[in-house]
């Protein structure tokens, strides 16, 4: 779809009254087809266009973590962007986007909160933080793709991995650790092969497989649909295809 530029009355009427009801009370300058807001109470931006008043329309956030559900490939301003079919379903998804970012704090907020008063002295200490730290970032992946694995459709908690891009370790802070534009909801399988380097990603979420994967491998690990990454997603997929998916041998296999 294509939205209406400029948005024109009835559109900037119906988005005004949608931000307004929901919280993002303060309009911003109009930007082609979109119109932003912000909000007094959380972060971020937010903008909205369509092609007509009814729908469907689209949402483009700033913040990627206030997203709660799997984002579209529309392009568009903002770190992700997401399809709405209806004006009654823009009220209710930008109600329950809003209510979700009043009340989850950011992960590196949330993770500084439960460790900050804890010791870090002992080994055992400080794989009690780790774990915290991954336990807040499975948790927001978990919202953002909403219990579902984007490539296999499967929503089985226990088949679920909250995959960094960058690993763990090779993060140069909490911030990077936490941040979900550095992860990916993958069911199992597909989370060893990424982590092992054995499968990547194109920017457009098709996906790669290395020449050290078996046939059968290769058959199992069969996607019905391709992965749909941010701007600073795709940032991140660079350093895993050069650094970690071209550096795997074949001694993987």
């Amino acid at each position: 779809m294509t939205p209406n530029n400029p948005p024109g009355f009835l559109i900037e009427t119906e988005a005004t009254r949608a931000a307004h009801r929901m919280g993002w009370r303060i309009p911003g300058v109009v930007q082609g087809a979109w119109l932003p807001f912000t909000s007094h109470t959380i972060s971020g931006t937010l903008c909205l266009a369509a092609n007509h008043p009814d729908g469907p329309w689209i949402v483009a956030l700033s913040d990627p973590a206030q997203l709660h559900m799997p984002p579209s490939n529309f392009e568009g301003p903002g770190a992700v962007r997401l399809i709405i079919p209806t004006l009654s379903a823009l009220h209710t998804a930008l109600d329950q986007i809003y209510h979700y970012a009043l009340n989850a704090p950011p992960p590196l907020q949330a993770f500084q909160i439960l460790t900050d008063h804890l010791p870090r002295t002992t080994e055992a200490e400080r794989t009690r933080i780790e774990r915290i730290g991954q336990d807040i970032f499975r948790a927001r992946l978990l919202q953002i793709w909403n219990h579902t694995c984007p490539l296999t459709g499967i929503t089985d908690a226990a088949l679920l991995r909250a995959s960094h891009i960058i690993p763990w370790a090779a993060c140069d802070s909490d911030a990077e650790r936490l941040n979900p534009e550095n992860g990916l909801l993958l069911s199992a399988l597909w989370d060893a092969a990424f982590d092992r380097g054995l499968v990547s990603f194109t920017d457009d979420g098709t996906p790669l497989f290395h020449e050290a994967l078996s046939p059968a491998a290769c058959t199992q690990l069969a996607a019905s649909a391709t992965l749909s990454l941010s701007k600073d997603q795709k940032k991140r997929m660079e350093h895993h295809r050069q650094m970690i998916f071209s550096a795997t041998t074949l001694s993987s296999k």
